[in-house]
């Protein structure tokens, strides 16, 4: 079996700090490696992989302002359906940009679908519906226009995300800083119950950030430290009391939930998007129905076992599930593709 796989260039594949669908791209690659399949990954020169790398692109086009997004993602989608033909699958995660060109091909292609930036980008979509293999990340996020050939929640490397059963008395806001993903409402939520928050993450919104956040900075009971690596993600996640997910969108997934809770840190969310299907309410964390309730759920943190959250994602959320379902799904494409030519 040939696979290969399509990464974004915003971010080199795995990222050095963010870029969570470079990261899913590099988990599942090197899972597929360790299953022994032929494997090349389209991303960055600058990546890091087991598989057979192919490059275009020399750096991340979000770490490098002279590289022009648009003159490099054509060059470097052109770059696999030029090649296509020596492949038995293509697996996109360059969102809908690919799609416009598996008319042209005859390699089946498979699209993992994280998330929808906007209803503009729907009616390519919906154009490539039955040409293109799409794969949902939750059964929440999906369309209910598009047909879909399977749900496959993310996977994390369980092992790389300690344990931790004495954490710290922080609370944690671990993600963008946007008005979505519910910054504003942490930092108040630490200021009425009088505990420290840590707050981590690349500012996508600055003027929300001034606004917002940077007021009620004091580097003491509210800091911000930027943007996280992999090297320092698990002693920061594991360390905290509970991660704060207080989102004002229906997320699609949420990888910083799956990672806190493998670390033993219970979520508390708003009962939005994915979040049910991602925690397990008083057991691996607390749904929240409005965030108004979040102070209230504060007082029942003392009685999750932070062992239940982490072997609810060592169970549900590991890469080898993950890459175990994604092979299943390969296999039943080709082998249709097979018959057919038959």
């Amino acid at each position: 079996m040939r696979i290969a796989i399509l990464s974004p260039i915003a971010w080199r594949t795995p990222p050095r700090h963010y870029g969570p669908w470079e990261q899913v791209a590099a988990w599942i690659t090197e899972g597929l490696v360790r299953e022994g399949v032929d494997v090349t990954l389209y991303a960055t020169a600058d990546s890091q992989t087991g598989a057979r790398l192919r490059a275009v692109a020399p750096r991340p086009y979000a770490e490098d302002r002279s590289l022009d997004p648009k003159v490099w993602e054509s060059l470097h989608i052109a770059a696999l359906f030029e090649e296509a033909g020596s492949y038995d699958l293509i697996h996109n995660h360059y969102d809908f940009l690919p799609l416009t060109y598996t008319k042209l091909v005859d390699t089946p292609v498979v699209t993992t679908i994280h998330g929808f930036s906007s209803p503009r980008i729907i009616p390519v979509y919906r154009k490539y519906n039955r040409r293109v293999h799409y794969v949902s990340i939750s059964d929440a996020d999906r369309h209910p226009g598009l047909d879909y050939s399977a749900t496959i929640h993310h996977g994390i490397p369980v092992e790389e995300f300690p344990f931790c059963g004495d954490p710290g008395r922080y609370l944690l806001f671990f993600g963008r800083i946007h008005p979505d993903k519910g910054a504003a409402e942490a930092v108040q939520l630490a200021r009425q119950a009088d505990l420290p928050l840590i707050i981590a993450g690349i500012i996508q919104d600055r003027a929300y950030y001034d606004r917002a956040v940077a007021p009620y900075l004091d580097n003491d009971r509210i800091k911000y430290i930027g943007s996280v690596g992999p090297a320092e993600k698990g002693a920061l996640l594991g360390g905290a009391r509970a991660l704060l997910h207080l989102i004002n969108f229906d997320e699609p997934f949420g990888l910083s939930v799956v990672e806190a809770m493998a670390c033993g840190t219970p979520v508390i969310a708003c009962n939005r998007g994915s979040m049910p299907e991602l925690i397990l309410d008083k057991e691996t964390g607390i749904l929240l129905e409005h965030p108004e309730e979040a102070k209230a759920a504060l007082a029942l943190l003392k009685d999750i076992d932070r062992r239940r959250c982490r072997a609810h994602v060592r169970d549900n959320f590991s890469v080898e599930t993950m890459v175990k379902r994604y092979l299943e799904l390969y296999r039943q494409i080709i082998f249709k593709r097979e018959i057919g030519k038959g």
